[in-house]
């Protein structure tokens, strides 16, 4: 997969994708969890949606390069 992809003729990097898809990703899950009230099992909500977000960025960019 290449490094940088041509958006309106600029080159962004991949992980700007990864990055989007990441931050989809945690949105929906916060959703989840406020909507079930899972976040009541949770000691730090805060640090389990940046510990969510970051698995998800690094999982992307594990399956990109």
């Amino acid at each position: 997969m290449p490094r940088e992809i041509a958006l309106l003729d600029t080159l962004v990097p991949t992980l700007l994708f990864g990055f989007l898809a990441a931050s989809l990703g945690s949105l929906i899950i916060d959703w989840l969890f406020t909507r079930y009230h899972l976040y009541g099992y949770i000691w730090y909500p805060s640090l389990f949606r940046l510990a969510a977000f970051s698995c998800m960025f690094t999982l992307s960019g594990l399956w990109i390069y």
